[in-house]
């Protein structure tokens, strides 16, 4: 199983988008594929599921809420995965109020229990791909722990560039503390402007620094909006749309 989380503590810069879209194309190459959405503004959730998705339950809260619970018999992981309309896609939901859970999960030390249930789904599914916050808390570090592989979503902007060195620090200081299994699979350049003096200059700096830069990168485009909002990921929307092929590219990238 492929375990990975899309991070960044900033908001704004395509974590749902890159999570959703990679996990929808892998999907349609056979893979059994399951999103789940730690992040409490339900992008992931909404773009999976439609207008209804806050309708859905079980969804993560109840995930956490049973884990700081004595239970005889305690629902198993697969209690909290409903599918998608889409062949091999499955989403562990969202929901709103999730951070009010924070607090007691941190002081009962569940940080554990997200990678706990992962594994129990391992034999369910070939790839699992974990939509975080825009923070560094326990949702995000639980992500972090539970997978093998993250991904960081980065828009060519100076002050996102200063910012990418305090998130590949807490990553660093996760793999050391809780999961030497954990690498930094690549930076993906999202909103790229080609043509654009300044992001080829950022990112020229990110080489010379030898950050893992990704060479598919994604271009800003309208037809993103429009997958949102039609609430249909771009490999089913428009197969052939060149941002379509830019997260193709991306998976393909990963995949070897």
């Amino acid at each position: 199983m492929i375990k990975r989380v899309v991070f960044n503590q900033k908001g704004g810069v395509g974590k749902s988008s890159i999570a959703v879209n990679l996990a929808a194309i892998s999907a349609t190459r056979g893979q059994r594929t399951l999103v789940i959405d730690l992040d409490p503004q339900c992008n992931s959730s909404h773009y999976l599921l439609g207008e209804d998705y806050l309708d859905v339950k079980p969804d993560i809260k109840g995930f956490f809420e049973q884990a700081l619970t004595f239970q005889m018999k305690p629902n198993g992981p697969d209690y909290y995965v409903h599918a998608t309309p889409y062949e091999n896609l499955s989403l562990i939901p969202a929901n709103p109020d999730l951070g009010d859970l924070q607090s007691k999960l941190e002081s009962k030390h569940k940080i554990y229990k997200l990678r706990d249930a992962i594994d129990k789904l391992a034999d369910d599914y070939d790839a699992v791909y974990i939509d975080t916050p825009p923070a560094f808390n326990f949702f995000t570090l639980s992500a972090l722990v539970a997978s093998e592989r993250c991904l960081i979503p980065f828009d060519c902007d100076e002050f996102a560039r200063q910012a990418l060195y305090s998130l590949l620090a807490n990553v660093h200081e996760t793999r050391e503390d809780h999961n030497e299994a954990l690498s930094v699979e690549g930076i993906v350049v999202n909103q790229y402007q080609p043509r654009a003096s300044l992001p080829q200059r950022i990112v020229d700096e990110l080489l010379d620094d030898d950050l893992p830069v990704l060479n598919a990168k994604i271009s800003s485009s309208v037809k993103m909006k429009e997958s949102h909002d039609e609430t249909c990921p771009l490999v089913h929307m428009a197969p052939k749309h060149k941002l379509t092929q830019q997260f193709v590219e991306l998976f393909e990238e990963l995949s070897h």
